[in-house]
């Protein structure tokens, strides 16, 4: 992951868990730190390897992604026409210097 002074970052809250993604990533590197907690691997997201995690969650709390753009809801489905609309506008926005 590229995390350089003018590299591209969006934020999230995502299952009671802050994630911040760094551009520019693929399609396939969005959806998997997005949708990190429905993986198979450990339950700590892909840019927060090494930190102590507890896997408890409130479901009143909305999961959201916050852009330039503003607020986005992260649906519980990745498979979701919604999720991939939303993985191509962090896509787009975290790949727009190339």
């Amino acid at each position: 992951m590229t995390t350089g002074a003018n590299s591209a970052r969006i934020t999230a809250k995502v299952q009671g868990r802050n994630i911040t993604l760094h551009g520019p990533l693929t399609k396939d590197e969005i959806r998997n730190t997005i949708w990190w907690w429905q993986s198979a691997a450990p339950k700590t997201p892909p840019d927060q390897e090494g930190e102590e995690f507890q896997h408890d969650h409130d479901d009143s709390h909305k999961d959201v992604i916050t852009t330039l753009g503003g607020y986005y809801e992260v649906s519980p489905d990745p498979r979701t026409p919604e999720a991939e609309r939303l993985v191509d506008l962090v896509y787009d926005e975290l790949n727009s210097n190339e």
